[in-house]
């Protein structure tokens, strides 16, 4: 018998609804939810996260949330394999896979497979990332573009970071970055299977609003304690879970070294930041999935081209 591979990918930038979608497509459906976010696999960062809770999780199956120590790097590769397996036994099962998350790496990974890059030398990383803050994105852009104006075509002017691992990919294997792509090490897992793709977008200031609420939420509900415990474990500070947004801020309050309004504020101006390159990696990277402004238009399109409606007397996410 024929396994039917139907998956459901829900992007956007933080704070902007989509895990609340999720929970909507899901009771829509009868589908698992299944994290896309890079930072929601720690169990140690429950709420500095926004990883779903205990009431979300008994709407709807949640999996990949939570299941790593803060202690292990997890890297793309690691979430991909452990991806593989997650939606092997929901196939099998029967349900609908829906994606959810910020993390646009784990995206492409499961739609266009892993590339396997070697590894880059230090003074070639170094290099590219001094001249990025000595020189601004756009005249990165501008280099790359004289070097390999294809490969520049493929990133946003303003999107630094990735032109930077373009660069430094050139300069030390003399080949593309897009080459390593199209030899990609995993097979795509998502290759071949029905695929609905939506980024969930609210205008700017209606996500700016949305954050800043938020982290005041995260604060009653015990992130300042989080922060605490996480810091305890005396982790070293590379680590990518050290490295969760209002971990530092938190830490500056808890040594002293600033007040609690001004940690607050530093978290929820590195929020917004990160909710803009997020910004870009979609207008970059995802023109082809589908735009809409809220949750409650996320569940909307999957019910609409599902031709299912959304009972009258469930609660809608906002």
């Amino acid at each position: 018998m024929t396994v039917k591979r139907k998956a459901i990918l829900i992007a956007g930038p933080t704070a902007s609804g989509k895990s609340g979608a999720a929970i909507g497509i899901a009771a829509a459906t009868g589908g698992v939810i299944v994290n896309a976010d890079s930072m929601q696999v720690y169990r140690n960062l429950q709420v500095l996260t926004s990883r779903p809770t205990a009431r979300d999780e008994a709407r709807a199956p949640h999996r990949l949330y939570g299941y790593m120590d803060a202690c292990v790097a997890c890297s793309t590769g690691m979430w991909l394999n452990d991806l593989v397996k997650v939606l092997s036994d929901i196939w099998a099962a029967g349900q609908t896979a829906i994606l959810v998350g910020g993390t646009g790496l784990y995206f492409r990974s499961a739609l266009e497979g892993l590339a396997e890059v070697p590894e880059i030398p230090l003074e070639v990383r170094n290099k590219w990332r001094d001249r990025l803050a000595a020189q601004g994105a756009e005249a990165l852009h501008g280099v790359l573009s004289k070097l390999d104006s294809t490969e520049a075509a493929r990133f946003e002017p303003g999107d630094g970071q990735r032109i930077v691992r373009a660069l430094e990919v050139l300069e030390a294997t003399g080949k593309p970055l897009s080459w390593f792509h199209r030899k990609a090490r995993h097979s795509a897992v998502l290759a071949g299977a029905d695929v609905q793709k939506i980024v969930v977008r609210p205008a700017r200031d209606v996500l700016y609003e949305r954050i800043n609420n938020r982290f005041d939420e995260m604060m009653n509900e015990g992130a300042l304690e989080e922060a605490r415990a996480l810091l305890a474990l005396g982790l070293p500070e590379d680590l990518p879970a050290m490295k969760a947004i209002g971990v530092r801020a938190l830490g500056e309050y808890l040594g002293g070294r600033c007040s609690l309004d001004e940690a607050t504020q530093t978290a929820k101006r590195e929020t917004r930041n990160y909710a803009k390159r997020q910004m870009t990696w979609v207008r970059g990277q995802m023109a082809d999935w589908t735009m809409v402004d809220t949750a409650r238009n996320a569940i909307a399109v999957v019910c609409d081209e599902a031709g299912k409606s959304y009972g009258p007397g469930q609660r809608l996410a906002p």
